[in-house]
């Protein structure tokens, strides 16, 4: 009876041991893991409904890493990412984009914002998937054609126009073109705050609206713009006085992720006291766009 007992036992203990030693095969089953590590500085916060997402490129094929999100400080939720380390090994680049934080589209969106191919290791991350803006520059003018109806009202302080003043004006940006997913936006940094000149991909051509200028504004000239007279944002007064504000030409998400300017600023000047003919430069401002590594 003892001897039933200890078998009984025994082959309990069997039976436990054959189930740990399973349970353990099949963890190890798995694929093995290394880590992605991500040092970028320079992102913005993009709200609750857009995310930073990770890409590697394994034979021409996006691979996702993991999405993100970035804080008012421009800090990172997350720098580590677990990827099989086989997928990993074999990645020639790295890509970040911008995606909507509820999505159903497993593919990269077009607003892909950092790559830098992998040398060893290590690849290092600038926007060059945007755009070149090493050899960038801009010239604008201030006048205000929107109210007019064929003679000067003497109040070209209030609109801001991106080109060379004459008859018609001619483009005054050298911008490279950008890929689907972007656009390019003017501003005008009052005390208020940052306001909207309007989006455009054509450097020579009128942009995506004119909200605030005059009754003419049919008079607009064949270049980005606007004049600052209608229809004034809660908080700004009308008309606007550009004279000895800041003037920026931002690339924007499009979609994009906020009224406000985005985080790429390539050109930035300010605006003399003299109006038209005199012309005001725009200078390059990379420091403004964002960098960084990945590490395998």
């Amino acid at each position: 009876m003892i001897r039933i007992v200890k078998n009984g036992l025994a082959l309990m203990l069997i039976g436990v041991l054959t189930l740990v030693s399973c349970s353990s095969d099949d963890d190890n089953n798995g694929p093995d893991l290394e880590a992605l590590r991500l040092n970028i500085n320079g992102l913005e916060d993009l709200g609750e409904n857009y995310v930073y997402e990770g890409w590697v490129i394994v034979n021409g094929s996006p691979v996702s890493t993991g999405v993100f999100t970035v804080n008012s400080e421009g800090v990172l939720s997350q720098t580590n990412f677990e990827i099989e380390e086989t997928v990993l090994d074999a990645a020639t680049t790295f890509v970040l984009s911008i995606e909507p934080s509820v999505d159903s589209d497993p593919a990269p969106a077009d607003t892909k914002i950092l790559v830098g191919n992998f040398s060893n290791d290590n690849a290092s991350l600038t926007t060059g998937i945007v755009g070149d803006f090493t050899d960038a520059t801009g010239s604008f003018f201030l006048r205000t054609p929107t109210d007019e109806t064929g003679t000067n009202n003497g109040n070209d302080e209030n609109g801001v126009w991106f080109g060379l003043p004459g008859m018609p004006p001619a483009a005054g940006l050298k911008l490279p073109n950008l890929p689907d997913g972007w656009v390019y936006e003017g501003w005008v940094v009052a005390d208020e705050g940052p306001i909207t000149t309007g989006t455009f991909t054509a450097l020579d051509a009128v942009d995506s609206g004119n909200p605030f200028s005059g009754a003419e504004a049919n008079a607009g000239p064949p270049v980005p713009g606007e004049d600052f007279f209608l229809n004034a944002p809660s908080g700004f007064t009308f008309p606007l006085d550009v004279r000895g504000k800041t003037v920026v030409i931002s690339v924007e998400p499009s979609p994009d992720n906020s009224p406000a300017p985005f985080t790429l600023k390539p050109l930035v000047g300010t605006a003399g006291a003299a109006t038209a003919p005199e012309v005001h430069s725009l200078g390059l401002n990379l420091g403004s766009l964002p960098t960084g590594t990945a590490t395998r």
